[in-house]
This record gives structure tokens, sequence and C-alpha cells, in this order.
């Protein structure tokens, strides 16, 4: 079990330090990659995992984590992701706690604590992997690859693939999968303290604990299972010493029991089953606890799982996993989203693009050969725990097992890429080995691509900061990516830049016709440049792609309802509701489609749903009593404002209305209050202080009633009404002065 000193490691480079300072070097790399991301905001992915999850508010109950998926929506609907990360969302719920709110500081801070920690670890993991796993007299472990070990550190610690793990508030799920997995490893580690008897005297209780650092890494991310892989194959190859192409051999040759036995002894079974047994609980307890059915993605999300022909299924997936190598291999194009159209499917054998992954598979196979085949006993290690380290991590992204929501995640190979640093230090390693002359040729070579990592980090980490520059970014990366296009137009629309958002809207829509998120968004914009035959036939499109779409079904009703479309809009808005039972907005706009016919029973009824649904609903509430004022019931009108300002104290708009009622029921003291009120919120609305000037101009106040009036048309020369009544204040005024005696 134990390793000697390795001698290729002392030809790399570097200096030896010590573990500590080894740690200290690695983490302050990590900390220097992404620091400045520190201060950036929530971004993409963040707003549904973060900014619109109630499951982070206080006042949510702590049991909702366990209960809801990582976006907050429980598990047993039709629309949840199904996955399943509590651990994850707890941390995110302790930095709302510690923050005091949706500060995004505390959560990038954290992030980048993180993989600075996880980068330290990852030294003590190489160190085994590369090394061996050796103690001293006094139980410390050694280590017999400082060098080497340091150097993948210092590769994993910059690599720029791990940018939307750190930078990227929702890669906090891979960055706690990963600290689990790294300390379920290193922990299995520990079973093994007995010296070369260890294989067959082991510590079941280390081994325990190993599965439930396994189990906490699979609560943070589903992809932490796969350390039991990991685990495996170390003390397979590490602990027992098995040459797995010898042993193959032996099986395939049909050798005596006796030879075999030799190789695979009793205490390794008992380990492998125990793992086995390990692993197929957690899954069961997954797939339960997941309502015993996958995720439902569409064929947008990944076109490759939805092709008829299962070989072009199968070259589309190897061409996929040769993108994942180029990434990890060349991490300069870097893109959030790699859907819808970044990269076209193959239809063809005959496609170019088959060459990458025919050449993934010549480098693959070579690997593996040497991997299994060398006479070198620590090299068959070393590669075969590299490609282990690599490989098993990324399983569940392979689309082997089942069915994933994306094409290509640069998340995704956070762990798997510490399997590329290992392979990566090997290689240099033994490049300083065997050119040993070049010394400072190497040195500087090694120095030149730690630089352009940590440079690419910082660049890629800076984009990362906001929406704007995130989106942008990708826009040369992936210029056929339908979302692409879409995010950038929905950033420049939420920033007021509606006259570019439309370009890129239909830009999106052009490159995915049936992009019913486009549609909708650019139907919107459209409907308020009131281009509303366009935007009509977008929306009708759009639900006619997707008829469940509840929100495009209302946004349709509305421009009918500016097309006088009456019937077609009152039509739209209940097919929303009938896929959206629970869509205050739409009751609010169907109230306010009743009013404009004059059916107002029928109005006050929606815009009475729409407050059920949501109680600080501002504007239903609010047409509610104008609706009632307008018609005369003033009593009914006076107890629905005092109702709707029990639930929105401050509300302006609801106090002017409620005012403009107690005025006309002659409660003169209480509408001034309310008017004064409503003014000390929003002191610069004309027609409050108009307004609040008729009522004192009523009221017999004439003086304030003259102030309000000037102070209105100050705010608002062109007010309707305004400077009529103010004239008639001005005449009675002047003929009050004639007739006052001095």
């Amino acid at each position: 079990m134990a390793q000697t000193e390795i001698n290729w490691d002392q030809q790399i480079p570097l200096p030896k330090l010590s573990p500590f300072h080894a740690k200290i070097a690695v983490a302050l790399v990590a900390l220097l990659c992404f620091i400045n991301s520190y201060d950036g905001d929530f971004v993409f992915d963040d707003s549904e995992a973060i900014i619109n999850n109630k499951d982070l508010i206080p006042s949510t109950p702590l049991n909702n984590i366990w209960r809801n998926d990582f976006w907050g929506s429980n598990l047993s609907s039709n629309n949840s992701h199904k996955s399943y990360r509590p651990l994850t969302v707890l941390t995110f719920r302790l930095n709302y706690l510690i923050a005091g709110g949706l500060h995004p500081v505390g959560f990038h801070v954290l992030n980048i604590g993180l993989h600075s920690l996880i980068s330290a670890l990852m030294i003590d993991m190489f160190s085994v992997l590369i090394g061996g796993l050796a103690y001293d007299g006094n139980g410390n472990r050694l280590n017999h690859a400082p060098k080497a070990s340091l150097l993948a550190g210092l590769l994993f610690a910059a690599h720029p693939v791990h940018t939307e793990s750190v930078a990227g508030i929702v890669g906090r799920a891979d960055l706690l999968c990963a600290l689990f997995f790294q300390l379920s490893f290193l922990t299995y580690c520990k079973a093994f303290r007995g010296g070369r008897e260890s294989e067959e005297k082991f510590s079941i209780h280390w081994i325990a604990v190993s599965l439930l650092l396994c189990a906490a890494a699979m609560l943070c991310k589903e992809q932490g299972i796969t350390v039991l892989g990991v685990n495996a194959a170390f003390d397979v190859l590490l602990i027992c010493n098995v040459n797995v192409y010898e042993l193959s051999q032996r099986l395939f040759l049909r050798r005596k029991a006796e030879d075999v036995s030799e190789r695979v002894r009793t205490g390794l079974l008992i380990r492998l089953a125990l793992l086995a047994m390990g692993g197929a609980s957690m899954l069961y307890a997954r797939w339960r606890i997941m309502g015993t059915g996958p995720p439902a993605f569409t064929e947008v999300d990944n076109p490759a799982s939805f092709a008829d022909n299962v070989f072009l299924r199968i070259v589309n997936y190897n061409y996929y996993y040769s993108l994942n190598a180029w990434v990890l291999l060349c991490p300069w194009w870097l893109c959030f989203d790699w859907s819808m159209g970044c990269v076209p499917l193959i239809k063809s054998a005959f496609d170019w693009r088959t060459a990458w992954l025919l050449l993934l598979w010549c480098f693959l196979i070579g690997l593996i050969s040497q991997a299994l085949c060398s006479q070198d006993s620590q090299r068959r290690r070393t590669l075969t725990l590299g490609l282990v380290l690599l490989v098993v991590p990324f399983l569940p992204a392979c689309n082997i097992f089942f069915r994933v929501g994306f094409v290509i995640a640069e998340r995704v190979l956070y762990l798997s890429s510490a399997g590329y640093c290992l392979l990566l230090a090997y290689a240099l390693g033994h490049c300083c080995g065997r050119w040993s002359r070049c010394k400072g040729l190497l040195r500087a070579s090694l120095l030149a691509l730690l630089c352009v990592y940590v440079a690419r980090c910082a660049l890629r980490s800076h984009q990362w900061r906001s929406e704007q520059s995130l989106f942008t970014s990708a826009l040369s990366v992936c210029p056929l990516n339908a979302k692409v296009h879409y995010n950038v137009g929905k950033n420049l629309a939420d920033r007021g830049n509606t006259s570019a958002a439309i370009k890129y809207y239909r830009e999106a829509v052009r490159l995915h016709p049936t992009y019913v998120h486009a549609m909708n968004n650019l139907g919107n914009i459209l409907k308020e440049r009131n281009e509303l035959v366009e935007a009509e036939e977008l929306l009708a499109k759009a639900v006619l792609v997707q008829p469940d779409f509840a929100a495009a079904w209302m946004n349709l009703g509305i421009v009918q309802n500016s097309l006088k479309k009456f019937k077609e809009a009152e039509q739209s808005y209940w097919n929303a509701i009938q896929f959206r039972k629970k869509y205050p907005d739409c009751y609010y706009n169907l109230g306010r489609l009743y009013a404009d016919l004059n059916r107002h029973l029928d109005a006050l009824n929606a815009w009475r749903n729409a407050t059920v649904l949501k109680p600080d609903h501002s504007l239903a509430w609010n047409n509610m009593v104008i609706l009632l004022d307008n018609t005369g019931n003033l009593a009914q009108a006076e107890a629905i404002g005092r109702e709707a300002l029990k639930l929105l104290p401050n509300d302006h708009t609801i106090m002017f209305s409620l005012a403009n009622v107690l005025g006309k029921l002659q409660k003169y003291k209480e509408s001034e209050g309310f008017f004064l009120q409503a003014l000390r919120i929003n002191p610069n609305a004309a027609s409050c202080h108009g307004n609040l000037a008729v009522l004192y101009h009523r009221w017999g106040k004439l003086e304030l009633a003259k102030k309000h009036y000037e102070l209105s048309l100050k705010l608002d020369p062109v007010a309707p009404g305004t400077r009529d009544n103010y004239n008639m204040l001005r005449r009675k005024l002047d003929q009050l002065y004639r007739t006052t005696p001095p």
C-alpha cells in the first residue's frame, strides 16, 4: 500500500513546500482568480434559485427545504426539475439570515471561500492518488509527491472552467458537493491506518462516516454519489494493489479460483459490498423523494436525447463529450448556456465534426492502455485513478443512465476537472523528468500556463459580475444560441432600452421559431409601443405552440382588449386562469375588461378574486374603490378602501381614492387626513393637491384651497379641470374681498 518516493516528482520546477504552506499557496491562488466577483450581482439562474425562492425567507417554515426542490417548487409538481439539494438551500438561507436580506456580497464571498478551501484540500487527495497512502511512526500521513500534488492543486485552483461554479451563486451546489466528496474520500482513507495489513484490518467506523459524508454530498448535488466509485477504485488499485489488466486476463483465461483469490481478498469484497449497499440505499431514497419519476425535459434542453436514430443519438452524445474535453483542455470559449442551437446536431456520419469524437476516443484508448498495461505499477495506478476521477464524477451528466436537461454545463466539470489536473500534472512531471536540461524553459512554461489560467479566471469572473456583461459575452461564443439573444434582449428591456431589446428578441425567434418566451416578451414590448396587430400575431402563435402558457394567454387578452376584441379577450383571460388557477394579475385584467364593458358586478368580482389570491394587489383594491365611487356606492367604496388600507397602510393611491370618497360623504376632516398622508408619501402628486384643493373649496377653507390649486398647477399646468376650478375660486375670493369692509 505504501509508495516510495517518486523520482519524477523531484524534477518538477516548483519549490518543495510543507503541507501547510502548499495549501496556503493554493488557497491564495484560488482567491486571486475569483476575488473580483465578490461584489457581483445576482445573475442568470440566481433569480430563480435565490431571489424568487421563498424557502430562503425566515418566515417560511424550515421544513419546506426538505419538501421542495432546489428552486423552491414542490417535488411532486409536474414543473419541478427534481433537483433535491436541501443542504445547499440551507446555506442560502443562512446567508439571508446573516446579511438580513438578499445582499449578494455575502453569497459570493462564501462561494469564493469554499473554492479556496476545496482547492487546498485537493492537495491531500492528489498526494494520495499520486504518491499512495503511507504514514509515519506518529500516524501522520506522508506525501510522497509533494511537488506533483502542489502542481495539480494549483492547476485546479486556477482552472477557468470553475468560473460558473464560483462566480455564479447557484454554483454553490457544485462547491458543497465537491467539499463533501473530498471529505468522504479522505475519510475513507482513514479506514486504512494500520500499515500494510490494512487490506484485511480496516475500520468499519470510518467507512460508515465516509458513507454519511457521501449522503451529505448527494444532498448538496446529485453528483455527490459518484464518490463511491472513486473510493472503490482507490481501494482496488491502491489499497489492494490489484493489477486490473492481469486480473481480467486471469478471469478471461479461466485460471484457478485460488489464483484469482490471491488478488481479490475477503476484506476488499466486504468493503465493496458496504459501498454498494450504501449507494443503493441512497439511490432508492433519492428515487422515493423525487416521486419515483424523472424530471420532464424538452427537446430544447437536450436535443440529442430526442433524436429518433439511435446511432445519431450516440454520435451526438460522444460529440458532447469531446466538447467537454475541449473546454477542459482550452477553457477560452466559455458560455453561461449551451442550449438552443449553440451546438447544432450532427445529422450525418459524414459530418466533419465526427473527427473530434474519433480523436477523443483515440486519445482515451491510448491513455487507458497505458493505465492498464504499463509495466510501471506506479504509472498504472496514477493514470487509472486520474481517469477514474475524470470520468466517474461526469457519469451523471453523460446521458447514459438518464436524460439530462442540458447540452453542455461547465459547472458539472468542477469535480471532473480534478482528474484532468491530476493527469496534466503527471504528464508535465514526466516531461520535466525527460527534459531535465530544459528546466528553465519548463519553469517558464508552467508559470505562463498558470498566469494564463489566472488571467482568464479574472476576466471570466468579471463577466459574471452582471447579467449585461455575462449575456453579451456569450454572443461571440454561441451566436446561434436563441437563449443568449433572448437573455440579452431581456436584460436590455429591464434597463428600459426596448428598441435594442426588440432586435435581440426578433433574432431569438428567428433562430428558434417556436421560442414561446421570446414571442411573449416581444409581444409585450410591441403592445406597449401600440403595435397591436403584430403583438397579437406573436402571442397567438406562442399559445398555439404551448397551449398551457398562461402568461401568454393573459398578454394576448390585454392586446385583444386594446383592439376592442372583447369576446376574444375574455376567452383568453379565462384560458390563462384555466392553466394557472392562482393568477391574480389575470383576474385584475379581466376586471378591467368587464369595467370597459360596464359589467360592474363582474368587474368587482374579478378584482375581489385578485385580492383574495394576492392581498397586496394595490391596483385591484384601488380599482374597486374607484368603480364603486363612480357608480355612487360610496358607503361600499369607503368600506373597501378602509379594508385595503389595513393590508396596505402606506399605499398613497388607495389613500387618495378613499379621501375622494370621504369628501363626497362630507367627512371632510377624515378626507383631509388621508389626502395629507398621501402627500407626505408622494408630495409631487399634482392630482392629490388638486383634489385636496377641491375638498377645501367645498369645505369653505378658501385660502388653503388656493394654496393647493397653485401647487397642483405648478406641478401640472395642464391638469384637466384644475385651472377652471382655480379661476372659479379666484373670482369668489375677489368678490369676498370687495364685499368685506376694510
